[in-house]
């Protein structure tokens, strides 16, 4: 596997480094996105790059990252990175310029942690509530329920009616078949209208 680092290059220069790269026979590479400056400010990091790496190469993408704390690797993460490099040091008073904005040992394990959290966090991505939410809309979803006591064969008018969280009833989306149905049922205050 090959971790190609892209600092102080542009794309025309990382087109010819990944050329290189095939002509000699790599063919595991991921291409990490970098602003190479000790630290990076957040307005010079352009995490949008690495997507553009992406989609020019179609090759993984990751981040190496110059600037203070987790944010940004987190952030990258969450954009499709699937590596990260960050320095760490013991020690930021050390001389050479990547101490500075490197991490110490339990700061690197916050952002490991963060990362683990935000790929879990990014999930599969088909929209649908989950098992828990399920569970939680039978007692939160907005149900009709009788506003008044109504009687089996009342017309039932918006008068009579109303929607509150409950865990009976016809969904709020149904208000209109509702409005103007006649009671199957008697049914008293905050009874759900079914």
């Amino acid at each position: 596997p090959v971790i190609i680092s892209t600092g102080m290059s542009n794309l025309n220069e990382v087109e010819q480094s990944l050329f290189e790269l095939q002509k000699g026979g790599a063919k595991d590479i991921t291409v990490l996105h970098c602003t190479t400056n000790y630290p990076c400010p957040y307005h010079d990091v352009n995490l949008k790059a690495m997507l553009t790496l992406k989609n020019k190469f179609n090759l993984p993408i990751g981040y190496s990252d110059h600037t203070r704390g987790i944010v940004v690797p987190v952030a990258a993460v969450s954009l499709g990175a699937t590596v990260i490099e960050k320095h760490f040091t013991l020690d930021r008073t050390m001389l050479g310029p990547d101490h500075l904005a490197s991490m110490n040992p339990s700061e690197l394990r916050e952002m490991v942690t963060a990362i683990r959290n935000t790929e879990e966090a990014m999930g599969s991505g088909d929209k649908k509530a989950t098992d828990d939410e399920q569970e939680i809309s039978k007692v939160i979803t907005k149900r009709i329920v009788a506003r008044t006591q109504i009687k089996k064969g009342d017309k039932i008018t918006e008068d009579m009616v109303t929607v509150k969280r409950s865990a009976r009833g016809k969904s709020a989306r149904e208000w209109n078949s509702v409005i103007g149905s006649i009671a199957l049922k008697n049914y008293n205050y905050d009874d759900g209208i079914e």
